[in-house]
């Protein structure tokens, strides 16, 4: 049996029987295939490597939030809104922390490329200790918003903090989605593959008690919203100059 097996059938038995069924969905087709009027359609499943890249772009959008609040911090100290800061950094915490860095990256993706070796390898060090450095960064962050109303001698040091959150995230990420993430793809079977793909799954669940993913997704749309950075179309420049 493989690991795989053996980390599956741990959070099967931990999840219980009613998760399993909650997911055994069916659906009921005409004779043309179609899913009956008030029946749910199949929702299709979203591979491992799929995954985790979206899940950056969650972290991606924090951060993205993070440098919102930082240009706030230094323009507009009086204006800048701590709770809105506190909530961004708690999604940071537990949907990119606490899952994704420790339940995914350095318990099933990390040591599987260790152990094949090449190029990838010789990032894993580098990676486990920028998380551990990011989550002193959050617990940073969280300490200041959490006295309230942010000072003028704390507004300073907490924009650099979220500078460097944005900063080392930003290399991070772009390193995993294009070296580390297809090595691991490239050292698994497509049937072990599949595997992560459920355990992944099944972790989520057991973790969040729901679908993380949607949850953080709302979280940062939310956030965003009271930013007034949630329409897309405001970050698109101007045309160049002609000529």
């Amino acid at each position: 049996m493989t690991e795989f097996d053996n980390a599956r059938r741990r959070l099967v038995v931990a999840a219980g029987a009613g998760l399993l069924l909650a997911g055994a969905d069916t659906k009921i087709v005409n004779a043309a295939g179609k899913p009956e009027p008030g029946e749910k359609k199949e929702e299709k499943e979203v591979g491992a490597v799929e995954d985790l890249m979206r899940e950056h772009g969650v972290i991606r959008r924090a951060i993205l939030v993070y440098r919102n609040m930082a240009s706030k911090l230094r323009a507009e100290p009086g204006r800048f809104d701590p709770e809105l800061l506190r909530r961004a950094a708690t999604i940071f915490r537990t949907f990119g922390e606490d899952y994704h860095e420790k339940k995914l990256e350095e318990t099933h993706i990390f040591p599987t490329i260790k152990k094949a070796g090449g190029p990838a390898a010789g990032y894993v060090d580098i990676l486990v200790a920028q998380h551990k450095r990011g989550r002193e960064l959050t617990d940073h962050i969280l300490g200041i918003v959490g006295k309230g109303a942010v000072g003028a001698s704390d507004a300073g040091a907490l924009a650099q903090a979220l500078d460097s959150v944005e900063l080392m995230y930003e290399h991070h990420a772009a390193r995993e989605d294009t070296i580390v993430f297809p090595a691991w793809k490239d050292a698994l079977s497509a049937h072990q593959l599949d595997e992560m793909g459920e355990l992944f799954e099944e972790i989520e669940h057991q973790q969040f008690g729901k679908d993380g993913f949607e949850d953080a997704v709302a979280q940062i749309a939310r956030i965003e919203d009271a930013l007034g950075i949630a329409d897309l179309a405001q970050f698109t420049p101007p045309p160049p100059p002609k000529g």
